[in-house]
């Protein structure tokens, strides 16, 4: 039986064609929404593939304005029961009159001026490279997401150009291969700038650019921070940071006149691009005694000692196993001989394109491999770690409302596990700052973030009152660190790492509860993250309130998880119990009239019904408390996503990526189908970055996390296979999925049904496979793989 398996496993594997692991167009990027992305952790870069004149915009991770300091007023707590108790009595905007005066984030270190708002993460350079071509034909660039090198190809007057650009993480640079099908025929200049390198009215140059003998290009400077109508914390020269571009040749001849070097007659051409600042990620400030600009010529010295050909073969050792680990397969027309663009806007016209589905999920784990990773060593923001701007749209921050949840949604359960890395030491160095805002905010004991962050660890209540005020943003962070003890079963990071930043936090959560006039555990004040319901009395919008019901399903996730984790370390009893007992007096989550989920206490109006944040369905996802198992609020998931969306909701790029894995974890496949094609159709760009609008990465990480959860789901008590697959999937093939306990599985199916399943183990625990009503014990030894008779699960 065994032997036939593994026969029609392989069988079913051949039938599928392979599917490209590449963009590609057949015109330059016009606009930065159009250019490749390729990144390291550390650096990243836009490639835009122009002929006439290149540019590769070029971050790296730690280039943010602003300073280090505490933002917890020092006034919240001073007036943390009295807005408890108006809010209680249901004089909502009397609290939030209050709060707006004492809550938003201040400046400590400077009389407590308001600081209503962090600054931005900003581009670090431009590199531009000018062929010195007007015209130009059999035109192709790419992205190969196996080896990382964008790619681009023209003719000019039969005489080919070739350029290659990669992020090697083995070698810590950006670099750049140029080539040409003629000895002696490459012509170029190369120069770099940073859009604010000239006065304007509102900013002051705050670098220069310098030639270094023939071959270096430097561009040193210090961000010089200014307030305009919002004051954004304390002014001044802040965060050095320092780019650099090397020019080597073969053939021809160099020579650096002003701010450019200019290659004639060169066969070939290498350009190494590095940057740095004189950021420290384990104090999350920056250190005035650290020259940004040695730290860059020490990067810079140690990869241009290598070749082209020795750092490409290194780079494309390193990424390409790691992509390779899981692939996705389905059946189905392809497209693949067109351009990307070509078939995004063919899809935005309703023709389906299996094929694109399995790209845009590996690009997800592309895009996050490539912006979380050492030699990285922030988490993935907004962007990802591409920003072309000075002020980026939200600051290119850390949300933790959901959107840097989100991003790291794929990284255990599409093989990427390595990815987390960034984050969890992130959380860990921002727990000092969240101490003291426990303390000066709510005189808690524990470490607290609200709802957003920015590389300085900021904790405080930020943007706004109505909108920052979500300590329960530390409380799904922690989960993370579950999720990642949950996939890999190690105890050592859950002894050393995890369970110590959560039973901290568990503190700050024990601290700030409080009774509500129903008898219930609370938090006060909270809201439902960026929603509003319409005040019955006083019949204006508020969002401040108590006990909303996201808050409530996050408490008892993490309380959960802090049980479990205590008790798979056999510590803390005491601790247990305690928690226990506050999950027992938690809020339970309610269905209204209509059947659907309440976001608030009470049955309110909403005052946007297709509001983009559908946060009282955490408990579907990517919590585990509303499942088959509780039907009634099952049901009431699924109502409540229809009424949310039938008034317009799933309008944002992210939110659709949610509603996807909620439609998944309700096993409506054809659900997971539409929105799917509606993120492709509304929330997409021409290089298949999310669309909020504007371009915000998690959509991407949201989506690809989403199709994972149409084929493989292991939050409950089994490890579910293909429980969303839409029927248009008729046949496939998903390789090395990761499910909770240890797991790798590869699973094929044909004309809708499971035909073939493998399963690895890396902890030699046992599991139970269900595959539709049919469940299967299986232990698989540690190290091993077995190939499952598929007869017994049909």
């Amino acid at each position: 039986m065994k032997k036939f398996l593994v026969l029609l496993l392989l069988s079913t594997n051949a039938a599928i064609a392979q599917q490209p692991m590449q963009l590609w167009y057949k015109q330059p990027a016009r606009r930065w929404e159009e250019a490749l992305p390729v990144g390291n952790g550390r650096m990243g870069a836009m490639v835009y593939g122009r002929p006439e004149k290149e540019i590769l915009q070029v971050n790296e991770e730690s280039v943010w304005a602003g300073i280090k300091f505490n933002d917890a007023n020092p006034n919240a707590y001073k007036v943390l029961d009295t807005i408890r108790k108006l809010i209680f009595e249901g004089k909502n905007q009397e609290a939030l009159t209050i709060a707006n005066a004492n809550f938003l984030a201040v400046d400590a270190e400077n009389s407590n001026k308001t600081a209503r708002a962090f600054r931005s993460y900003q581009t670090l350079m431009n590199v531009n490279i000018d062929y010195g071509v007007t015209a130009y034909d059999d035109y192709k660039r790419s992205l190969n997401l196996e080896t990382g090198i964008a790619a681009t190809t023209f003719k000019v007057n039969g005489v080919e150009y070739k350029q290659e650009v990669l992020a090697s993480a083995p070698d810590n640079v950006i670099v750049v291969q140029i080539s040409t099908s003629k000895p002696g025929s490459l012509n170029a200049t190369f120069s770099i700038d940073r859009p604010n390198i000239r006065d304007t009215a509102s900013r002051f140059t705050d670098c220069k650019v310098t030639a270094a003998g023939n071959n270096q290009l430097i561009l040193n400077g210090q961000i010089n921070d200014r307030n305009g109508k919002e004051d954004h914390g304390p002014e001044g020269l802040h965060m050095k940071f320092a780019g650099m571009l090397q020019v080597a040749n073969t053939g021809g001849t160099k020579t650096a006149g002003g701010q450019a070097i200019q290659v004639k007659n060169a066969n070939s051409v290498t350009l190494y691009i590095q940057g740095a600042t004189n950021y420290n990620y384990t104090k999350q400030d920056f250190e005035d005694a650290v020259s940004a600009l040695n730290k860059c010529k020490k990067l810079m010295q140690a990869a241009a000692a290598r070749s082209y050909a020795a750092i490409s073969t290194r780079h494309i050792q390193d990424l390409k196993p790691v992509m390779e680990r899981v692939s996705l397969e389905i059946n189905g027309q392809h497209a693949d001989d067109i351009p990307t663009d070509e078939r995004l806007q063919r899809t935005k016209q309703g023709i389906e394109d299996p094929h694109l589905i399995s790209l845009f999920f590996q690009y997800g784990r592309y895009l996050l491999v490539s912006s979380s990773r050492a030699p990285g060593v922030l988490p993935a923001n907004l962007q990802g770690i591409w920003n072309q701007h000075m002020d980026a749209p939200w600051n290119a921050d850390f949300h933790t409302n959901i959107n840097l949840q989100m991003n790291y949604w794929p990284a255990e359960v599409t093989n990427i596990s390595f990815t987390t890395t960034p984050l969890f030491d992130f959380m860990d160095y921002i727990r000092p700052q969240g101490r003291i805002t426990a303390k000066k905010m709510y005189n808690a004991r524990g470490w607290v973030v609200h709802h957003c962050t920015d590389a300085f660890g900021k904790t405080g209540v930020q943007n706004g009152v109505a909108w920052g005020t979500f300590p329960m943003a530390a409380s799904w962070m922690c989960l993370h660190f579950w999720e990642h003890f949950a996939f890999t079963l190690d105890y050592t990071f859950l002894k050393n790492k995890a369970y110590p930043i959560m039973k901290e936090h568990a503190l700050f959560v024990e601290d700030y509860l409080v009774k509500s006039p129903e008898g219930f555990l609370v938090t006060s004040p909270g809201s439902s993250p960026e929603n509003q319901f319409v005040h019955p009395v006083t019949g204006k919008p508020t969002g401040l309130t108590y006990g909303p019901t996201m808050d409530n399903q996050i408490l008892r996730e993490f309380l959960s998880k802090c049980i479990a984790a205590a008790k798979a370390l056999r510590t803390d009893s005491a601790e247990v119990v305690r928690w226990e007992g506050i999950i027992a007096q938690l809020p339970p989550t309610k269905t209204g009239k209509d059947g659907r989920i309440l976001e608030w206490m009470q049955e309110y109006q909403e005052v946007e019904p297709g509001h983009r944040h559908i946060s009282h369905l955490f408990g579907l996802h990517p919590g585990t408390q509303i499942t088959e198992q509780t039907p009634a609020l099952y049901e009431g998931a699924l109502r409540t996503l229809t009424g949310r969306l039938a008034k317009g909701g799933g309008h944002t790029g992210w939110s659709r990526a949610w509603i996807i894995n909620f439609y998944a974890r309700l096993k409506q496949a054809d659900s997971v189908r539409s929105h799917l094609q509606a993120l492709f159709a509304k929330s997409t760009l021409p290089n298949l970055f999310d669309n909020h609008p504007p371009f915000q990465i998690d959509g991407n990480f949201g989506g690809t996390a989403g199709i994972a959860e149409a084929l493989l789901q292991s939050h409950g008590d089994y490890v579910e296979l293909l429980p969303a697959v839409p029927a248009a999937w008729s046949s496939g093939k998903i390789k090395g999925l990761c499910a909770r306990g240890g797991f790798i599985l590869d699973i094929s199916w044909e004309n809708g049904t499971l035909s073939g399943v493998k399963v690895r183990s890396t902890t030699g625990r046992n599991l139970v496979l269900k595959y539709r009503q049919h469940l299967l014990p299986l232990t698989v030894e540690r190290g091993k793989e077995v190939v499952v008779p598929v007869d017994q699960l049909l």
